[in-house]
């Protein structure tokens, strides 16, 4: 067991008030959204090098066979035009999608960015925020 410093002490003595409880309450929902966004975001970008891949398949398929195509948790047969148009909306919609969940996953670090600031800049070493 590690004893404190006279330093690290003094930090350990300051009062935690509503409005810091507050903060470190908000930080902790952040935290936990960033968490739970980051994990969407790479699912949804392995979907859409997922459909990029297949993209590149479908351009080596013969015109002549109808192509399955996964409606769902299903599969339908339909003709490779159609495939082709149906593959450019869903990559189209996982681009805005993986658009979206980066903006909020940048708007989570910079609001946790600004508390870490000011809860460091109060509790110094007696907070852990990472």
């Amino acid at each position: 067991m590690r004893m404190l410093s006279q330093e690290e002490e003094k930090d350990a003595d300051v009062e935690v008030n509503w409005d810091d409880q507050q903060r470190i309450n908000t930080f902790s929902k952040l935290n936990t959204r960033l968490q739970g966004l980051t994990a969407e975001l790479e699912t949804v970008k392995r979907e859409k090098e997922a459909l990029e891949d297949i993209s590149t398949e479908l351009e080596l398929a013969d015109e002549d066979q109808p192509v399955m195509y996964r409606v769902g948790e299903s599969f339908v047969h339909i003709s490779l035009e159609q495939a082709q148009e149906r593959l450019a909306s869903d990559k189209e919609a996982a681009e805005i999608e993986v658009a979206r969940l980066q903006d909020e996953v940048d708007g989570c670090q910079s609001s946790m960015k600004e508390l870490k600031l000011q809860l460091y800049s109060k509790f110094g070493t007696s907070i852990n925020l990472d």
